[in-house]
């Protein structure tokens, strides 16, 4: 169900804050947009980074940034839904860092859920992932 522009725009500031503050650094913010439960999900684009709980959440955005120079997100689409106090969006975007010197990018794809609590959007299942490098168009495999 599409939200209104009210609702769409409190959401999408918060996919805008988690990317303005994962590239500035800025783990107070980066947390801020989770919800603090202990159920809280975040599936990043490695094998290993299936994240549960805003504490495992911190640590692999630690490692991500412990492992760069510089890391960014960028929203190049972005398509909201929701009722009442749920909300999700999927993105397309991009994935831009420095690592070992070296500045690399890879297209990416997200998606979220985010509840209305307090007041507040906050993130409580977030998915990051990229598209399989060297599939041929019109192929699903």
């Amino acid at each position: 169900m599409k939200i209104d522009i009210k609702t769409e725009s409190e959401v999408t500031a918060v996919l805008k804050k988690l990317a303005d503050s994962y590239a500035d650094r800025n783990l107070k913010n980066v947390l801020s947009c989770f919800a603090p439960d202990s159920d809280v999900v975040l599936y990043g684009t490695g094998a290993d980074e299936k994240r549960i709980g805003i504490e495992q959440i911190q640590a692999q955005v630690e490692r991500d940034w412990s492992q760069t120079e510089s890391a960014a997100i960028s929203f190049d689409w972005i398509s909201t839904s929701g009722a009442e106090t749920v909300a999700w969006a999927a993105a397309d975007g991009e994935f831009r860092f420095r690592a070992n010197g070296q500045h690399m990018s890879l297209p990416a794809r997200m998606t979220f859920v985010l509840e209305k609590g307090n007041g507040a959007w906050r993130i409580v299942q977030s998915h990051f992932s990229t598209p399989t490098p060297g599939q041929e168009e019109d192929q699903s495999f």
